[in-house]
């Protein structure tokens, strides 16, 4: 069993404005709970008990909807949050995460319940919620394979040569956790603070880091971007696809 997860709640989500002028994206409704709520409920179901958050945008908002949580929290800013990428945000994480195993989390992601059992079940270093599809573009999170193992991973890998899409989870074990944060501090330490984490798992499984992509092509997950995305995840909630309070 896993007990703990890192979470990223820090972007200001310009993209979902007017709706993120008050409130960060992570606290955005979908069908009566916010998505933040949702995960938490979900990852306390899976047997979490500590939750390490990377705040950043209005992080005031995140800590007072969390100042009830059963689970131990543990609050990471990053001051930086409008000037620098996802990989400064996980690097804030650091110090509080390593030493046990965690699953790490895109704080705007909905997901099946299931997408964490399997993701237990798996047994790399660097296990990787991936939807396959044929249909990838420039904006989606890419991997390559061969077989489960992933070779590569990037948004600018080229779409043609690539297996699927990363929904944002991922399970660390300790060695591959210890690896990605010296990789994160190298990284922040030269000033490369444009990088998103996918990058720096994409550097490591270069130097030999193995990864596995775990197929969660047949469950359902959104990660809310755009007024648009916001939508289709309500309209599942509202279709059962996507029911947000029976799980």
């Amino acid at each position: 069993m896993i007990d703990r997860a890192v979470l990223l709640c820090a972007g200001a989500a310009t993209r979902l404005r007017p709706l993120t002028d008050d409130r960060p994206k992570c606290l955005l409704d979908v069908g009566g709970e916010t998505i933040l709520a949702r995960a938490v409920r979900l990852l306390l179901s899976a047997g979490v008990r500590e939750l390490v958050i990377a705040t950043g945008y209005r992080q005031e908002d995140v800590r007072a909807a969390l100042r009830k949580c059963s689970a131990e929290v543990i609050f990471c800013h990053n001051a930086d949050f409008a000037r620098t990428q996802n990989a400064v945000s996980l690097h804030h994480c650091a110090r509080a995460a390593l030493g046990r195993s965690f699953f790490k989390l895109d704080g705007d992601v909905l997901f099946s319940p299931a997408v964490l059992e399997r993701l237990l079940a798996d047994d790399a270093p660097l296990s990787v919620a991936v939807e396959r599809r044929d249909d990838l573009g420039e904006e989606e999170m890419k991997v390559v394979t061969e077989g489960s193992d992933i070779r590569a991973f990037g948004k600018k890998l080229d779409p043609r040569r690539c297996a699927g899409e990363s929904i944002g989870i991922e399970k660390l074990e300790p060695a591959a956790a210890s690896a990605l944060f010296r990789a994160l501090e190298r990284a922040v330490g030269d000033g490369r603070t444009d990088l998103y984490y996918e990058d720096v798992y994409g550097e490591l499984i270069a130097a030999g880091m193995s990864a596995r992509a775990v197929d969660v092509s047949d469950l359902p997950w959104i990660e809310v971007d755009t007024a648009d995305d916001l939508a289709r995840a309500r309209q599942w909630v509202h279709e059962g696809r996507l029911d947000l309070r029976k799980v």
